[in-house]
């Protein structure tokens, strides 16, 4: 798995000229053609542009649709690249066009949020949302390179970067105690975003290079999701304004997830209490109501890592380490969305 963090005025030549490709293809939403598109266009040589509505509400088999068909008027072979300039969304829903036209073209990421940089373009997970289930359908293949350059961050609301650093607390709390006592210890404003870009790559990359297809290890890097992901999901169906960012379910699903653990004697009090302070701190607390438990519940009954209709949870074993294949029931789950609502 190749990452390489720098400018990308170094990174994105340096790359063509080490790879011969017939065509060059950019992949782009609404907003990363405004705000970013205009740093690579002079990078690249004569190539096709791709823009696709921005929001995970446009992650769909509808969307992928327009992309291999603007893909097959553009005549690519397999001897084409993609370029997915943007967030997590157009990583994921990219990637999965290049993977699977004409059973896989090459593809390279330049995630331009802090969360793509720092998780989603990073091991080959890759993905689009069906019938209102989150990555429902996709495949893991790993992208040529992911070139990553901080200077993106520049262009994200405040929002948008919190949302991020949702991903750099997941992977402290799970794999580095020492790291999670520095960042807990600094205000957001206070983070040094190039510093913990790279050390959140380096713990993804070592997960993801023992277990690729997420059969065992890769699966702690789902803590705060199984929750998380299912309280996102939920908030899709509200109207846009209440919708929730995936960086705030997933702060959300931690806490939630902590208490789990707490529940189950794997942390101490004191854990669940330091791990709640700062994620409320940091990202204050969705609006989550205990009337929305079932559909919740219903929604997690359908995560990818559940095994023969059994809840598999991925929860913390103590600061910096995290067990997986932990079984939850529906119960445990309505105890801590409880726990979270108060």
């Amino acid at each position: 798995m190749s990452v390489t963090i720098a400018p990308i005025q170094e990174s994105l030549p340096a790359y063509l000229s080490a790879h011969q490709y017939s065509k060059v293809v950019v992949i782009a939403d609404t907003n990363t053609k405004k705000h970013c598109y205009a740093k690579v266009k002079p990078l690249l040589p004569k190539h096709d542009l791709i823009v696709v509505p921005a929001g995970e509400q446009h992650k769909t088999l509808a969307t992928c649709e327009k992309i291999w068909g603007e893909m097959t008027k553009a005549q690519l072979d397999r001897h084409a690249v993609v370029f997915n300039l943007g967030g997590g969304v157009i990583g994921d829903m990219g990637g999965f066009c290049a993977a699977t036209y004409k059973r896989g073209i090459d593809f390279v990421q330049i995630p331009t949020t802090l969360l793509s940089q720092v998780d989603a373009s990073v091991g080959g997970k890759l993905g689009i949302d069906f019938q209102g289930f989150k990555n429902h359908l996709g495949v893991f293949t790993q992208p040529k390179n992911v070139l990553i350059d901080a200077s993106f961050l520049s262009t994200l609301p405040y929002i948008e970067l919190r949302s991020g650093f949702a991903e750099i607390v997941k992977h402290c709390l799970i794999a580095d105690a020492a790291k999670w006592e520095e960042i807990r210890k600094k205000d957001f404003e206070q983070q040094n975003w190039t510093d913990l870009i790279a050390h959140s790559v380096e713990i993804k990359k070592k997960v993801v290079a023992t277990d690729p297809t997420e059969k065992g290890l890769r699966k702690i890097l789902n803590f705060g999701h199984t929750i998380g992901h299912a309280v996102e999901t939920y908030f899709l169906s509200k109207p846009p304004k209440e919708r929730l960012l995936h960086g705030e379910a997933i702060a959300a699903g931690m806490i939630m997830e902590t208490y789990l653990a707490y529940r189950k004697k794997m942390v101490d009090l004191q854990t669940l209490e330091q791990v709640e302070e700062f994620i409320f701190s940091v990202f204050g607390k969705a609006d989550v109501q205990l009337s929305d438990a079932p559909t919740v519940i219903a929604l997690a009954q359908q995560d990818k890592k559940n095994r023969g209709g059994e809840l598999r949870f991925s929860v913390l074993d103590g600061i910096g380490t995290c067990a997986y294949d932990v079984k939850v029931t529906p119960a445990e789950i309505q105890q801590a969305i409880a726990y979270y609502v108060g």
